[in-house]
């Protein structure tokens, strides 16, 4: 029965009959320290936004869900960020429980996890004990994996071919159902990497680009890497019209061959 519930919220999510999505992320500030950007000031008036531009679904934290979501229910797929990491610390907090992500109408549960750090095992763990607790109740595990790489003891996200491989192994072989994971830049080599995934594997939105023509140009890359979408965050809100911005990355995503 869990698996009908499992593939009911994945079908709500990934509705589009191209198979891919874009997704919009609204919980940074959590797990980055980018000050406060101007499109998450305001939630309220940036969710009403995002679904104004027909996003395929939206990643919140709890909080921000019981607080902005009630007028959407139902106009949105919603999905929920379930950690609190940072690149620099080995903890990692857990903030919403399945259940508690299935009481208020989430199609799937995010679990952010950093790999190849010094000590990533516990992170395996926590990634695979949230991917059995979905099992049983239906729902769907979205895990955001990041490779990371050292330069003089800092830690920096990676978009090396073999990290992001690496990346993805892991998540696949934690039994999550959707993958989110660094671009490489490189279409050739990204298709390599997910055309072995045994799952959908998405790209996240990356680095803020300076223009939306870039950000359109990156998306176009993706679909054309076999990807099955990407999740956006900075490269949406960043700009000061997020529906227009929404409109016309879903034009470069569905419409590009």
């Amino acid at each position: 029965m869990s698996a009908l519930g499992k593939q009911i919220r994945l079908n709500r999510i990934f509705s589009h009959p191209s198979g891919r999505i874009l997704s919009i992320a609204v919980d940074h500030l959590v797990n980055y320290a980018i000050g406060m950007p101007d499109g998450l000031k305001n939630l309220d008036r940036t969710v009403e936004q995002i679904v104004e531009g027909g996003a395929s679904s939206i990643t919140m934290l709890k909080g921000s869900a019981v607080r902005y979501m009630g007028k959407f229910a139902g106009r949105i797929p919603l999905i929920l960020q379930r950690m609190a990491i940072r690149t620099n610390a080995p903890a990692m907090e857990e903030l919403v429980t399945v259940e508690e992500a299935l009481a208020l109408g989430a199609d799937a549960l995010a679990v952010a996890v950093y790999v190849k750090t010094q000590n990533d095992l516990p992170a395996y763990k926590q990634l695979a004990d949230v991917v059995r607790e979905g099992e049983r109740f239906g729902m769907p595990i979205i895990t955001h994996i990041y490779p990371l790489a050292y330069d003089n003891g800092k830690a920096q996200i990676s978009n090396s071919p073999e990290d992001i491989f690496y990346a993805v192994r892991v998540a696949s072989e934690m039994g999550v159902d959707v993958i989110k994971t660094p671009y490489t830049g490189d279409v050739a080599s990204f298709h390599d990497i997910i055309s072995l995934a045994p799952v959908p594997v998405v790209t996240a939105g990356g680095p803020k680009c300076d223009t939306l023509e870039e950000a359109e140009a990156m998306i176009r890359d993706v679909v054309k890497s076999g990807a099955a979408g990407s999740t956006v965050g900075r490269n949406v809100w960043g700009f000061s019209d997020i529906a227009e911005a929404i409109r016309r990355l879903k034009k470069a995503m569905f419409e590009t061959e």
